[in-house]
């Protein structure tokens, strides 16, 4: 099989930038890393000249929900005063209720074009629909493949609606992981709402069900005050609290959001191996607070960065990442831009339990972009590469982009997605759904 070669202006290693460096793609996984001379080019392959950019791993969007693009700009009656009002009087009637097997997949085909174009190359997405259970995450994957992106999918199960829809939620997951089981592009998992949507039985039942199909056990956790209030009134314990009492916290754990946690419960993901992912932007949104991210990595979890759906330019999320925290600690050390970068590479696929991604080296999957470095005001170098990056790159920037060493990206257009086709659908299929009062 023919290689692509990528001759780049630098390459982003762990150990560093490496000026004059490119890479060669080949069956898949990255085949060499190392100066643009000393890579081999055969008859038949491929050669990106990139001497004007940075190679990078692509980024890995630890959280996503693709439905949440119909949330946009919605118009509605409705006063959200806090957490549960945001779930009971918008969220929940408005967005999650009346999502159909569809409109999934035409929100998916806009988050896919959103995702390629800010260099997300692996994404793990939540899709949140009772309605549109059994066979929405099948409805998604096509456009997943179709877009050419590593996408872990799964369904949110929580018993909010009836017994029955419970019941096909779990289903939903186990038989969608069993159907990807040997998918190298779209996997599945199980993921859970929260406990106050979710009796300790059924919890317990989800997490034994991901144990016996060997998938990552996903729950929203602690995404404001509400859910601490709800458990130490109902059960007299903090939300993690309870999972580890349940028997639910290990190293296949992955807690989203993590927000309103104390040090206690900060102890047990650590223990237990678990990882979270954080949401900056959207935690914000939903006036849910302010995550203790430095807190976590103390103690060494690993912690991804998801955008939530919310704002899903990748490079707007990371400096929310960058920035809050400083304020939020009023330390201008913490969160430095290098931790923030690692967060959205290679310690957010070790978060979704992916380690053969994230980083730049011989035999990782081919999922690379390139990132534009010669137009910036100021020079980029060995020393300023991450700030320069994190503060001041954006997706045009993201020059190309490939995945499984296929290019979903050439030269600033998306190859793989009709853009103009798939902006038109997600406007007219938001007309329709925005008539709902």
């Amino acid at each position: 099989m023919a290689a692509t070669i990528i001759h780049g202006g630098a390459v982003l290693l762990k150990d560093g930038l490496k000026a004059g460096w490119g890479v060669a793609l080949k069956d898949g996984l990255i085949a060499a890393v190392g100066p643009n001379e000393s890579l081999a080019v055969d008859g038949g392959d491929t050669v990106i000249e990139a001497t004007d950019q940075i190679i990078l791993p692509g980024f890995i969007n630890g959280h996503n929900h693709m439905y949440n693009v119909f949330s946009r700009g919605i118009s509605t009656d409705a006063v959200v005063t806090e957490f549960s009002s945001f779930l009971d009087d918008f969220w929940w009637p408005y967005i999650e209720n009346r999502i159909t097997p569809e409109l999934a997949e035409v929100t998916a085909r806009w988050a896919s074009v959103e995702m390629i174009d800010s260099g997300v190359t692996t994404f793990f997405d939540i899709l949140e629909a009772p309605n549109a259970i059994p066979g929405a995450l099948e409805a998604e994957a096509k456009v997943i493949r179709e877009a050419g992106l590593r996408g872990i999918l799964t369904f949110e199960a929580c018993e909010r609606m009836n017994e029955e829809n419970a019941r096909l939620g779990l289903e939903e997951n186990a038989d969608f992981i069993r159907n990807h089981k040997d998918d190298p592009m779209v996997k599945g998992a199980m993921s859970i709402h929260t406990l106050f949507t979710c009796s300790k039985e059924y919890v317990q039942k989800a997490r034994a069900m991901a144990r016996e199909l060997g998938a990552k056990f996903h729950m929203h956790l602690s995404e404001s005050v509400f859910e601490p209030n709800w458990t130490q009134e109902h059960y007299g314990k903090q939300p993690i609290c309870i999972y580890d009492e349940l028997d639910c916290m290990d190293s296949d754990v992955l807690a989203s959001q993590v927000v309103q946690i104390n040090q206690e419960e900060i102890g047990i993901l650590a223990r237990a191996g678990a990882s979270a992912v954080t949401m900056p932007l959207s935690n914000c949104e939903v006036g849910g607070g302010i995550a203790p991210v430095t807190d976590l990595l103390d103690a060494g979890v690993k912690v991804g960065i998801g955008t939530d759906g919310y704002i899903n330019n990748f490079f707007e999320v990371m400096r929310g990442a960058f920035l809050i925290h400083k304020a939020h600690r009023q330390d201008p050390q913490v969160m430095g831009a290098r931790q923030v970068y690692r967060m959205a590479t290679d310690m957010g696929a070790q978060a979704l339990g992916m380690e053969n991604t994230g980083c730049i080296a011989p035999g990782m999957l081919a999922d690379v972009i390139t990132v534009s470095m010669n137009d910036t005001p100021t020079p980029i170098n060995e020393k300023n590469i991450y700030d320069q990056l994190i503060l001041y790159r954006n997706p045009a920037d993201v020059k190309n982009v490939f995945v499984g060493g296929k290019q979903l990206k050439k030269d600033g257009v998306i190859t793989t997605l009709d853009v103009d086709k798939a902006r038109a659908e997600m406007r007219q299929a938001c007309a329709e759904f925005w008539k709902f009062k």
